[in-house]
């Protein structure tokens, strides 16, 4: 028994360094933890076991952002007290985000049933060749928007790339890095927002789960091997992010379009 438990637990950590891994890449990272689940012989991980993961990634993209977090803030209740123009273009990037965050906020709620529905490797498979085709054809894009450049129809056209990664297999770094590179941003700021935007529709995630999580029957036996995943995925998820970001600022995502294809080809052939 005591095996079997440390195999599980090493299965778990695996798993929640593959969800770690791929969360901040455009490349999906709830279609490759189904894959190493496929593969693990575990099978599917269930709405809770996604929530946790999430959660843990969700720390780890709060703490690499945390000074701009803070300022984004401090500076948005300066600006609502004292109407300085200083801090105008952090106020209204707050904005955006808040009006990037509404259209997945609203599709995640009325479509929650649909989203937690199992899909197929043949779906994960084309939703990789679809990213990777998009990223194709943005990877010689240079914007220039800054934050202080940034319009409403930019955050809605983002928000909308965000929205549509609410289909399982499409990548949510992915979908909205390249909307906002599309619609000119720069690649940092296209980076920031992509992520400033994860935090809202996360926490949301998160609070629209908590009542299936303490409801999960296995939640006691799976603590240790639950614990292990999110302590996984949060070191992974760090490390992840600070390679993606060095990645993106030396403008290579055309490899994750040659990611995409390989990977989306085994998936037709092998599975």
């Amino acid at each position: 028994m005591e095996n079997f438990d440390l195999i599980l637990i090493l299965k778990y950590i695996i798993i929640g360094l593959v969800q770690g891994f791929t969360e901040p890449i455009p490349v999906s990272s709830s279609g490759h933890v189904m894959i190493a689940s496929e593969i693990l012989g575990m099978g599917e991980q269930g709405f809770t076991f996604a929530i946790l993961t999430n959660t843990a990634s969700l720390f780890a993209v709060v703490y690499i952002y945390r000074e701009d977090i803070l300022r984004l803030i401090s500076h948005s209740i300066k600006y609502i007290t004292t109407k300085q123009r200083r801090y105008r273009a952090d106020f209204r990037f707050v904005l955006f985000i808040v009006i990037g965050s509404i259209p997945a906020g609203v599709l995640g709620v009325l479509l929650s049933d649909v989203i937690a529905e199992n899909i197929s490797m043949t779906t994960i498979a084309i939703m990789l060749f679809v990213t990777g085709i998009a990223l194709f054809l943005i990877r010689n894009m240079r914007g220039t928007k800054r934050d202080e450049d940034l319009t409403a129809k930019d955050a809605i056209l983002v928000g909308l790339g965000q929205a549509v990664a609410l289909t399982p297999g499409i990548s949510r770094s992915g979908a909205t890095i390249i909307s906002a590179i599309a619609v000119g941003m720069k690649r940092e700021t296209a980076l920031r927002f992509s992520f400033m935007l994860y935090i809202p529709v996360s926490l949301g995630g998160v609070v629209l789960g908590v009542s299936d999580f303490l409801g999960e029957p296995n939640k006691g036996a799976l603590a240790v091997p639950y614990a292990a995943a999110f302590i996984a995925t949060l070191f992974m998820t760090y490390f992840a992010m600070r390679w993606f970001m060095g990645i993106m600022k030396s403008g290579k995502l055309i490899y994750f379009t040659y990611y995409c294809f390989i990977v989306g080809t085994l998936l037709l052939i092998f599975f």
